[in-house]
């Protein structure tokens, strides 16, 4: 599920600060936050959407809240959106009950006592990730970025990208610098120079490729990515109100084949102009980036070996100590009451 597209993000766990915390748990921090609210509904805190996705117009036009009350349920909107990492923090300290990362970095994070579970997947974007170069690098292939710096995210999808296209073109991870760099902190540094490419997702990469001076030199479908979209729960929301997840899975589940199906209805739902808005050949971009992609479904054993797939990699790579058992923290949607 993709706690829709602006959601969609990764990042290493080791760059939680107190400030990230904050910006998620802004509006509450409390068991209470999550229990009853007025008249017995159940409060739901999720990170606000932005200005675009499914979660966006359902906050906008109501429809969420109006399919979660009839599993008696309301969101509380909490902080903003941002990297998985602190999010799963925020779950495990009962601060946050539903959030959005890839299985990329939600191995980083299941590899840290995780209180959440995974309960929706969204197919690997084969068209809105991969390895970012400018227009006229000279940057033609994944075979030629041996001795080039490459910006990533440290245990999220930028890193898994970059290794995952230098193993299937057989190149020696070492042949290549990465350069740890939170997501948004990046496009300052890759158009500056300082990098040479950039492994990154649709969130930052429409806004580079929409600006006419950016292409991918590899996409997910390229690169051979297993990279879902996940969406997580707080354990203990799940075992207390499993109804409001089923619920809130049906809505994400109807609502993103719609998005797919109409991608402009679903950007700039709040507003048109400013930082968050998407215009111009960026909106050509991302709107053609949905049409490709996937919806937000239950977990299927053909996902999960994936998952597992991809853990191991990560395992080979060193970029987690151990293979994580993905599989003991997955929920199956369909058999939630």
């Amino acid at each position: 599920m993709n706690l829709p597209r602006p959601l969609r993000t990764a990042a290493a766990p080791a760059l939680l600060t107190a400030t990230a915390l904050l910006a998620l748990t802004a509006c509450g921090s409390s068991e209470a936050d999550s229990g009853p609210g007025t008249g017995g509904t159940v409060d739901i805190r999720i990170p606000d959407p932005g200005n675009s996705g499914v979660l966006a117009l359902g906050k906008k036009d109501g429809s969420l809240d109006k399919a979660l009350a009839k599993a008696g349920a309301k969101v509380r909107w909490t902080g903003s959106a941002g990297p998985f990492a602190p999010a799963a923090q925020a779950m495990n300290a009962d601060q946050l009950d539903i959030a959005t990362g890839s299985i990329t970095s939600g191995i980083t994070s299941l590899a840290q006592r995780p209180g959440f579970k995974f309960f929706t997947a969204v197919d690997p974007d084969a068209a809105g990730e991969g390895i970012l170069v400018k227009n006229g690098s000279g940057i033609g292939s994944v075979a030629d970025l041996v001795g080039k710096k490459v910006a990533v995210n440290q245990g999220g999808t930028g890193e898994y990208l970059l290794l995952k296209a230098l193993a299937e073109a057989g190149i020696p991870a070492e042949k290549v610098k990465r350069v740890y760099l939170r997501p948004d902190q990046t496009a300052a540094v890759f158009n500056a120079g300082k990098v040479d490419a950039w492994a990154v997702w649709a969130t930052y990469a429409v806004a580079e490729i929409g600006s006419g001076k950016a292409h991918f030199v590899a996409d997910g479908a390229a690169i051979g990515s297993d990279n879902y979209s996940l969406n997580a729960v707080r354990t203990g929301f799940a075992e207390q109100h499993p109804g409001v997840v089923k619920a809130l899975y049906r809505y994400l589940h109807d609502a993103s084949a719609k998005e797919k199906q109409d991608p402009a209805a679903y950007l700039n739902v709040f507003t048109d102009a400013g930082p968050t808005a998407v215009t111009g050949k960026a909106k050509e971009v991302q709107t053609a980036f949905t049409r490709k992609g996937g919806t937000v479904d239950a977990i299927g054993p053909q996902d999960i070996e994936r998952f597992e797939d991809v853990a191991g990699f990560y395992a080979e790579q060193k970029v987690t100590p151990d293979k994580v058992d993905v599989a003991t923290h997955l929920l199956d949607i369909e058999k939630l009451k």
